[in-house]
């Protein structure tokens, strides 16, 4: 067992740079048990922190013992936590992570690592490893970029991709000392100096600094499922009461300003019972389902489908007169009855019926349309079902 008080600065750094990671890796790890939506992601992360403090920690027992073989394996170490770590930030967005390419990059690197343990290839092994660690945190960073673009903030994307490209460029800096000063780099690699005490210091700094922001982006990415639970149906999908009601004000506010008109649908299962009493609630479930995905299929991509209690919907239909709001409603409903399915192998047909009301100007508001179209639907319900009513 190396003798630590004897450690110099440059070793008693990267310690601690160990250390660091260790503490990350159970942090993650924790995260993995608790957090079910990113489970997979943060177990990647804590694999990867993992194997960044082993690889610290047997860079400094290689220096200490003077042992090639496990300042080989160090490199290796390090190889497979930026491989982890970029197939986290892929999980994390549910990319297809590139496994042909990391399995190159690793077997490419362990036998540059196993090469290496020759004094006379340290220089091959330093420069080929250093190259593939500049490679892989440029891949991560382009893909922290390329995917926090559609969905999210592209500065979270800059945030985490800034730590890897300052890695990428001093891995590459690495690489051209490797190559202009091969009879060198091997001693003042592990040499106890200003500049490795500085570069374990900076990389400490910035593994805080890119650990934080990818916190700060589980945290984001949390607030916005909770978010999006919050304003959806979880049996069908669709946009929740809460939702359409934001929504419907946010179309009234809209017309008013620009005197446009728009329209409602009202729409209602028919004899729905009967199918919760034939098949159970389960099976009045899925027939709930059934009709979502038909009707969403009918709407237009302008209009808003949700789920607005029970089993009844509701369609805004945005910059829409009433005519055309009818002749879309006639057309949903034949939809609906014209696309049967099977519930325990029996055929069943759903039907719904239909009130139809549009916006009627500056003096309208949204609880008077919405009690019109309700009134329209209960007529449509009073004058034989399957059909569509609309408000006077």
């Amino acid at each position: 067992m190396p003798d630590l008080s004897s450690f110099s600065a440059t070793l008693t750094a990267f310690l601690m740079v160990a250390g660091q990671q260790f503490v990350l890796a159970a942090a993650w790890a924790f995260a993995a048990g608790v957090m079910r939506t990113v489970r997979v992601a943060a177990g990647y992360w804590s694999v990867s922190a993992a194997f960044n403090g082993l690889s610290q920690l047997l860079f400094v027992t290689s220096v200490e013992w003077s042992a090639p073989p496990l300042r080989s394996m160090a490199n290796v170490m390090l190889l497979l936590s930026l491989v982890a770590l970029q197939r986290g930030i892929r999980s994390f967005f549910r990319a297809r992570n590139p496994t042909p390419w990391q399995l190159a990059a690793l077997l490419l690197g362990i036998a540059a690592s196993w090469l290496g343990m020759d004094a006379a290839h340290g220089a091959w092994r330093i420069g080929i490893v250093s190259a593939l660690l500049g490679g892989l945190c440029l891949a991560t960073a382009i893909d922290v970029v390329r995917f926090t673009g559609p969905g999210m903030d592209r500065r979270w994307g800059w945030a985490l991709a800034g730590p890897l490209l300052a890695g990428a460029l001093v891995f590459v800096a690495r690489t051209v000392h490797a190559v202009m000063a091969a009879d060198t780099i091997t001693t003042t690699a592990s040499a106890n100096s200003a500049l490795n005490v500085g570069a374990a210091f900076l990389y400490v700094m910035l593994t805080m600094v890119f650990q934080l922001t990818l916190v700060s982006l589980v945290i984001t990415s949390l607030v916005a499922e909770l978010r999006r639970i919050a304003r959806h149906d979880p049996l069908t999908g669709l946009p929740n009461r809460r939702a359409i009601d934001e929504a419907l004000h946010d179309e009234a506010h809209r017309a008013r300003r620009l005197g446009d008109s728009f329209a409602v649908l009202m729409i209602d299962a028919d004899h729905f019972k009967s199918v919760n009493d034939r098949f159970g609630h389960a099976g009045g479930d899925r027939a709930l389902q059934h009709l979502a995905a038909v009707m969403a299929a009918q709407v237009r991509d302008i209009d808003r489908l949700g789920r607005y209690g029970g089993e009844e919907f509701i369609v805004l239909m945005p910059a829409t007169l009433r005519e055309e709001a009818e002749t879309a409603a006639q057309r949903l409903r034949e939809r609906a009855a014209a696309v049967p399915m099977h519930l325990n192998a029996e055929p069943l047909r759903l039907t719904v019926s239909v009130g139809l009301a549009a916006w009627q100007g500056e003096g309208d508001t949204v609880e008077a349309l919405l009690k019109r179209a309700d009134e329209a639907l209960y007529r449509a319900k009073r004058n034989g079902r399957n059909r569509v009513e609309a408000a006077a």
